[in-house]
């Protein structure tokens, strides 16, 4: 059976973040973790080894996939920052266009730093991915 790599860990967010090497892409960390923990009013959590994420939701695919994963989140990786976010509403699109400088793939999407993005714009990404994967995957009571 599938196992996902990706699940909640216990590991400590402000270690993990120490041990970024690079000291500007340590304080974005910081500031990322205080806009994501402000704007969702979630702890943040270690998913998996590397990925920062803010509440969670439970998904299952019409495949019978199913699994674990945040609402939000982020990494501070070597190259660039991820940001994750849910895909698949359209008001996310028209949101990312007034973001500023960023590349986006398939699910994440990728800054240099935090000087180059619209915090504004970003915590309204942030509200709009958390609503629509509550709407999405509501909690099965």
């Amino acid at each position: 059976m599938y196992q996902l790599k990706t699940k909640e860990t216990e590991n400590s967010v402000i270690e993990f973040i120490e041990n970024v090497d690079q000291p500007k892409k340590r304080e974005d960390a910081y500031r990322l973790l205080d806009i994501f923990s402000e704007t969702t009013g979630y702890p943040a959590k270690m998913w998996g080894p590397s990925i920062i994420g803010f509440g969670s939701y439970h998904y299952k695919y019409a495949t019978g996939h199913e699994g674990d994963a945040p609402l939000v989140g982020f990494s501070p990786r070597k190259a660039k920052i991820s940001l994750y976010f849910a895909t698949g509403d359209t008001a996310r699109e028209a949101l990312l266009e007034q973001l500023g400088k960023h590349t986006a793939g398939k699910g994440c999407v990728y800054i240099n730093k935090v000087a180059d993005i619209n915090e504004d714009i970003l915590k309204e990404l942030i509200l709009q991915s958390v609503q629509f994967l509550k709407e999405t995957y509501p909690a099965e009571e």
